[in-house]
């Protein structure tokens, strides 16, 4: 059997036995079989640049070989595999880590919780815990805000397909319009304001305001931290916790270790997933300030509540890239140079302009269509890049933090040839 029919009968095993909710795989409709730093293998031998990372999922690249070798000699050893909550070296040396080149560092106090391994997971327990302090059950959240797809973390999504799938009512969430919703330019802030002041404004009283600083899925909508700030105050002064996500923004994508340390704000909760484990290993965990710390033994529990794989992983991960400021620094000269080349992007398509922020950037192309059609085009040439926002108009870049800084032009420049082509084509249609 050749290998191009060994490729099609994989091919075709996808298609005969995986349900039809799978999606990423329908844009990059190939085998792969080997990932390594920025880039990923299919089994024909072909390289792709991966400026996806598992969806933020691999911000220090795959398979890191420091991560990689800790990990391997975990198991070589005999260690853990498996401890529910247990108490463990490897889950002693994670949370020494965390406390001393994240928590401390930040003047951060915050109880480690460790969920079920999802962002979801993380939300729900979250929200739980907010409504069992304050004894509220409403949950102020924002327009195109995503926290996840089980119900209560749906309730709190924005977008319209995904809430549709719940199949059931999704209560006790009052959304409102998230920073710069207004095409007008009306301030959202002042409208949540006026309506949590107002007594017949109609909103309950609020458990929690939950939000991104970034909205990853929602389109790279970036708060400034005037906004956040202020929903911070208005939080505060209502009697709700600030519950920020930082599953998809946090662990550096943002150019720092959270996406709001530099907005002057001290959330009540902090909820994170995706790259925590540093290597791509199911992990989630809530940050909950000493005060807040109220639930009973197992009151949120699961059986995967916290990976010990993914503590020896994430242990190595804060001591490489946050034991001190270097790799931050690095952050910022990459965010650079990516505003720079979606500018020239954006410049080449009518209508088109630069969102988010630091190494969670992307150009919204205006339509769905044409952003699939430049992110296609890139995927023929060898980069994998997806979309995002309400109508998936958003070409999203979030390439591994990682990522040597020849790779990241050549992969900029790949998607740059790809929007050239599609605007070509567009002018092509309309002549």
């Amino acid at each position: 059997m050749t290998l191009a029919e060994t490729g099609t009968e994989k091919q075709s095993i996808f298609k005969r036995r995986e349900s039809k909710v799978r999606s990423y795989c329908r844009n990059f409709d190939t085998v792969f079989t080997r990932a390594q730093g920025s880039e990923l293998t299919d089994e024909a031998g072909r390289t792709y640049i991966d400026f996806l990372a598992g969806c933020s999922s691999v911000n220090y690249g795959h398979n890191d070989p420091d991560m990689k070798e800790a990990l391997i000699a975990h198991i070589a050893a005999d260690g853990l595999s498996h401890g529910l909550d247990f108490h463990s070296d490897a889950k002693a040396s994670f949370l020494t880590a965390f406390e001393q080149h994240i928590l401390k560092p930040r003047g951060m106090d915050h109880k480690i919780m460790f969920t079920g391994p999802t962002g979801a997971n993380a939300v729900e327990a979250a929200l739980k815990l907010a409504r069992k302090i304050t004894g509220r059950s409403n949950v102020i959240s924002f327009t195109n805000g995503f926290h996840g797809m089980t119900l209560g973390a749906l309730a709190a999504t924005g977008n319209g397909y995904h809430r549709a799938a719940g199949g059931s009512s999704l209560p006790d969430v009052t959304r409102m319009p998230y920073d710069g919703f207004f095409d007008n330019g009306f301030d959202s802030a002042d409208f949540l304001q006026q309506m949590l002041e107002d007594s017949s404004g109609g909103i309950d009283a609020p458990a929690a305001i939950l939000l991104e600083t970034v909205q990853g899925e929602g389109g790279l909508n970036a708060a400034s931290p005037e906004w956040v700030r202020r929903i911070a105050d208005m939080a505060r002064a209502h009697g709700a916790l600030l519950i920020i996500d930082d599953i998809q923004a946090g662990c550096g994508r943002c150019g720092t270790f959270f996406s709001f340390e530099e907005m002057d704000v001290e959330p009540d909760i902090v909820t994170m997933a995706k790259s925590v484990s540093g290597f791509g290993l199911p992990m989630a965990l809530v940050l909950v300030k000493p005060e807040h710390d109220v639930f009973g033994p197992a009151e949120h529990n699961g059986t995967f509540r916290g990976n010990t794989h993914a503590f020896v992983t994430a242990r190595v991960a804060i001591e490489k890239f946050w034991s001190d400021d270097a790799f931050q620094r690095e952050l910022a000269d990459k965010a650079l140079m990516l505003t720079t080349a979606l500018a020239d992007i954006a410049a080449m398509l009518p209508g088109a302009y630069v969102k988010g922020r630091g190494l969670m950037q992307g150009v919204d192309v205006g339509t769905g269509e044409l952003a699939s059609d430049i992110c296609a085009r890139a995927f023929q040439n060898g980069l994998i890049v997806e979309t995002s926002g309400s109508e998936d108009q958003v070409v999203k870049i979030l390439a591994p933090l990682t990522t040597p800084q020849d790779t990241f032009a050549k992969g900029l420049s790949i998607l740059t040839e790809a929007a050239r082509d599609a605007a070509h084509g567009l002018k092509q249609a309309a002549e």
